[in-house]
């Protein structure tokens, strides 16, 4: 009973449960519900990506939202301290329906069906026949990221900023799984989300790591779920806090009804 009741209450307390969510408890390394292939291991830019770019041989060149308005008219693409690889606070500019990206100085470029390298390389060189001197252009897509939810040290969204980015790379920014994680129950909830692709990772097999499934994708959502015997105690101690004050009630009262017979 024990059993069926500490299996029932973490699915009552899991995240978007499907029914394949049963191979947990046997799965050795890495399981596909609805099998989509093999991504694209190199992103390729579409229509609405805001794209981030700085040139890093120049720190003035690049901007901070802060400063967009101070900065645009005296640089290229404005002004920033950010350190290199660092993605935050900084001006980022869309990708029009039309494919294109207006950029200081060069105007539009046309990114669309582009890797971030390629795209990078590619302003590059407008902005070294137009205006700098031997520029090193680093670009990235700022929009990209995937959804920790769960048994996680950290849970939020977090930024796929280089192409390659694996399920590792995201656990480690995220300072690794609770003390109360399953490892086995880890899933990453991929692609069309009325039709989702769902991949079972089993975190206790080192071989689960060779997994090509497990390269993150944009908008990927995953999910961590507690032991059971963790879901239950937190069951348990919710139940305990409300008949606490309860008890309380009931002896004071009984106590009441002892003195005044």
């Amino acid at each position: 009973m024990l059993v069926f009741a500490s299996c029932s209450v973490r699915k009552e307390r899991s995240l978007f449960n499907a029914p394949s969510d049963i191979v947990t408890d046997t799965i050795k390394q890495v399981y596909v519900v609805n099998d989509q292939g093999i991504s694209d291991a190199y992103y390729k830019i579409k229509v609405n990506d805001q794209l981030a770019i700085r040139n890093v041989q120049n720190f003035e060149f690049g901007a901070t939202a802060a400063n967009t308005n101070n900065t645009l008219s005296n640089n290229p693409v404005g002004n920033t301290n950010i350190p290199s690889g660092s993605i935050q606070n900084v001006l980022s500019y869309p990708v029009e329906a039309d494919g294109m990206v207006n950029l200081p100085a060069i105007g539009k470029v046309e990114v669309v069906g582009l890797t971030r390298r390629e795209a990078a390389i590619k302003i590059q060189d407008l902005y070294k026949n137009k205006l700098l001197k031997d520029p090193i252009i680093e670009l990235s897509v700022v929009n990209l990221k995937v959804t920790l939810l769960g048994e996680f040290s950290k849970q939020g969204n977090f930024l796929l900023e280089r192409d390659n980015t694996t399920l590792i790379d995201i656990l480690g920014e995220a300072g690794g799984i609770t003390k109360t994680a399953d490892p086995k129950t880890l899933k990453i909830i991929r692609g069309d989300r009325s039709h989702p692709e769902i991949i079972y990772v089993n975190l206790n097999d080192i071989n689960s790591l060779a997994s090509k499934k497990l390269i993150l994708q944009n908008h990927d959502i995953i999910v961590l779920q507690p032991t059971k015997s963790a879901a239950t105690s937190d069951k348990l101690q919710s139940i305990n806090n409300i008949l606490q004050p309860l008890l309380v009630v009931v002896n004071l009262a009984v106590l009441i009804f002892t003195v005044t017979r």
